[in-house]
């Protein structure tokens, strides 16, 4: 059995960056920049009107001549005179004859005259070529997480598509005699399926799309072809229950015949004892518990980690952040504790139903406190490791 340390050590020596690939940036939300890009243009490409009101050419009076109007996107060039006006409009091209920008509530225009209530500065409210970014400029560094902003940036730079980190294809093999679909009548003895539905949702929640769900029965010829099929088609593989050692658990089975390395098997944590990593060439296997909770804190202790190192990120898989306590919390036990928890004001605090196979604290949970194992009190207020969730 190893360390939840030692799990986080094999697994960031060990997990490497999917290729890139070159994506529509309609498509590139949330990949991260395998290349660092560079502007072909300057931003904006012309002097641009930072406000409504009237492009003036100076002189020593504060009365204008208005010869006409630019508005956003005309392409025709005005040419002022010292004492001429032109209205312009937020994002219109400045004239290169004016020197600064008049809003509109500072003016008076009637009849073709412009009347100033105070001398105008020198480039005022005129934004000047390049002011944003530079022809040639750095526009943003390799291993940057593309966010909304960020498209819209490169596309406002001319950019169609950007060079980014492929993410992971992902199967979710899901085992169980025991388990019946959501729908239909409940019979003795079973139960209904949700790990599935959970891991493709907690998937989703991490801009992982290109997912698959398999289901297979408690037979091993069946879960060994399953797994086949599902290592084929997918960079890693989630399997959920069947990894103990119960006479109907063949997932360890049915790995060692298709050669799948163990990276580590069973960790010293409560809940999730019985987790596996595995590796086949550049395929990675995470063999889940079934019991719903421990499956939900290995995919967001383990497994979310590993699929943002795949899709580029910079993770750590220690990614605790310390918060204090809410209230006293004695521990008894011989391994290290996950326990779900609730965060309000950057205060963490326990949740009831702890056990491995309740989710209904999990669904109102949004961090992990991390205790170590051993017999000890924490008081309130003591700083506490916590691993957020989505």
């Amino acid at each position: 059995m190893i360390s939840v340390q030692d799990a986080f050590s094999v697994l960031q020596d060990m997990v490497r960056v999917m290729p890139p690939i070159d994506l529509p940036l309609a498509q590139a939300r949330k990949h991260v920049l395998s290349e660092t890009v560079f502007s072909t243009i300057n931003m904006p490409p012309f002097r641009q009107s930072a406000m409504d009101g009237f492009a003036v050419a100076l002189h020593d009076s504060l009365t204008y001549e208005i010869i006409g109007e630019i508005k956003a996107g005309d392409g025709h060039q005005v040419a002022l005179l010292a004492g001429q006006a032109v209205k312009i409009f937020t994002g219109a091209a400045v004239p290169d004859s004016a020197q600064a920008v008049i809003q509109i509530e500072k003016v008076t225009a009637a009849n073709g005259v412009l009347q100033l209530q105070e001398t105008p500065r020198m480039a005022q409210n005129i934004r000047p070529i390049g002011e944003q970014i530079a022809a040639g400029d750095l526009a943003l560094t390799k291993g940057t997480l593309l966010n909304a902003a960020a498209i819209g940036f490169l596309a406002g730079l001319g950019f169609t598509s950007v060079e980014v980190f492929q993410k992971p294809k992902v199967g979710i093999v899901v085992t169980g005699n025991e388990l019946s679909k959501p729908g239909t009548p409940l019979e003795y003895g079973k139960v209904y399926e949700s790990n599935g539905i959970m891991l493709a949702t907690a998937l989703q929640d991490a801009f992982i799309e290109n997912t698959t769900l398999y289901e297979v029965n408690d037979d091993f010829e069946n879960t060994k072809n399953t797994l086949e099929e599902a290592l084929t088609v997918n960079d890693v593989v989630l399997v959920s229950g069947g990894i103990s050692v119960g006479d109907y658990d063949f997932v360890a089975q049915a790995l060692r015949e298709l050669q799948v390395a163990t990276l580590f098997y069973k960790v010293n944590q409560k809940p999730g004892k019985p987790l596996f990593a595995g590796k086949l060439e550049d395929k990675i296997v995470f063999a889940l518990p079934g019991n719903p909770a421990a499956c939900m804190t290995c995919f967001y202790v383990y497994v979310l980690p590993t699929l943002a190192v795949l899709s580029g990120q910079k993770a750590n898989y220690n990614q605790s952040v310390f918060l204090p306590l809410a209230h006293d919390y004695s521990v008894h036990n011989s391994r290290c504790q996950f326990l779900k928890a609730t965060i309000t004001g950057n205060i963490a605090s326990v949740l009831s139903h702890q056990a491995s196979s309740m989710l209904n604290s999990f669904a109102i949970a949004s961090g992990l406190i991390y205790v170590p194992n051993g017999t000890y009190e924490l008081k309130k207020g003591d700083a506490v490791a916590v691993y957020l969730v989505l």
